[in-house]
């Protein structure tokens, strides 16, 4: 109870902090981090183009599925396992691990281009807005004052993955799967907070692994993405 309690008297304090200047104030982040998180935006850039390349080459040749996800982990597992100074191989891995990534969302993109080919471009535009805008926040706010919620969306992603599970052996109903949609998207929301702040801490105490933190913040990404078009 206490840290909700902090947490909305943080929030009530900081109204008061947010104006034109405390966008610019990036005072308490040195110019090595600065640099650092630049890095990590350009590679996660990347890694949503090379995204895009995995979903446009499922449209053309239905490329998408249970083998694409699979290479995707494999990948992942295998850039995590990597050691840093290899960095051009890990590089290469994050983008292949993102191009296998939208290749198995191409399934739910193939169907939203039947429903309406807006739909993507709108959910594209509204995981954008909501990443820049809560990455943003993190970046602006006092160092660690988000970090101690990392517990509680620790928790909300077990409930979810006992929810999937539960469903997947028991069977699902309409309103189990409105929550874990939206309740989801809630807990991959605060990620993009609290791994933003995480990054930056890590950054300050010597860890500047940009391809691994590109990787987390993907990862938040994708899943915010593929939440918003299912909801539209």
């Amino acid at each position: 109870m206490d840290a909700f309690t902090s947490f909305f008297d943080s929030q009530s304090s900081s109204t008061n902090r947010w104006n034109y200047d405390s966008l610019k104030n990036f005072r308490q982040i040195s110019p090595l981090v600065q640099n650092h998180i630049k890095r990590v935006y350009f590679t996660l850039c990347c890694a949503i183009a090379a995204s895009a390349v995995g979903a446009f080459l499922h449209v053309l040749w239905n490329i998408g599925g249970f083998l694409t996800t699979l290479a995707c982990f494999g990948t992942m597992i295998w850039l995590l396992s990597t050691p840093p100074f290899e960095e051009q191989k890990r590089v290469c891995l994050l983008m292949a691990s993102a191009l296998f990534q939208g290749a198995s969302i191409g399934p739910l993109i193939d169907l939203a281009i039947v429903i309406d080919s807006s739909l993507i471009l709108t959910a594209f535009v509204a995981t954008s807005l909501a990443f820049a805008c809560f990455s943003a926040a993190a970046l602006v706010a006092r160092r660690r004052e988000y970090l101690y919620l990392g517990g509680l969306l620790s928790s909300g992603l077990s409930i979810l993955m006992w929810l999937h599970f539960a469903s997947s052996v028991f069977g699902g109903s309409t309103a189990i799967f409105k929550f874990e949609l939206y309740f989801g998207l809630l807990v991959f929301v605060g990620y993009i907070v609290v791994d933003t702040q995480e990054i930056i801490e890590r950054a300050h105490f010597g860890d500047l692994d940009y391809v691994k933190h590109a990787l987390t913040l993907f990862t938040d990404l994708a899943a915010i993405f593929v939440r918003i078009l299912i909801i539209l």
